[in-house]
């Protein structure tokens, strides 16, 4: 399934947020990402919709198993672009905003070949 780019922003939010808070609501992400609580409530409904999250009685979002797969890859593909380029001597600020460019847009192809290279240069 094909998904938005800022639908997988959130997503990849959602799980950073509850790597480091544990529960994740709606506020954490407005404070975190800093956009309106009305944005955040779009983005909620759309990703509800779609069967990405779930949001409890008490307000507390969770990823679905599909949401969760999305969201662990684009991390995965933002961990990997940032660390290549901070390998070459791109700063890390630099580094980190790139990388959030790029791994909307990689190719699997060139993301395999991309950790296939670092792998063997470590």
């Amino acid at each position: 399934m094909k998904i938005q780019e800022s639908a997988e922003n959130y997503l990849e939010r959602i799980l950073m947020l509850q790597k480091s808070l544990g529960k994740v609501r709606a506020i954490d992400i407005v404070n975190d990402m800093n956009f309106t609580k009305a944005s955040v409530s779009v983005a909620l409904k759309n990703l509800r919709e779609n069967n990405l999250v779930t949001v409890s009685e008490n307000g507390s979002i969770n990823l679905t198993c599909e949401g969760l797969k999305i969201a662990e890859r684009v991390l995965e593909k933002h961990k990997t672009i940032s660390q290549f380029f901070i390998s070459i001597g791109v700063s890390e600020k630099q580094a980190l905003e790139d990388a959030c460019k790029i791994e909307h847009d990689i190719s699997e192809e060139s993301f395999t070949k991309l950790k296939e290279f670092l792998n063997k240069s470590k």
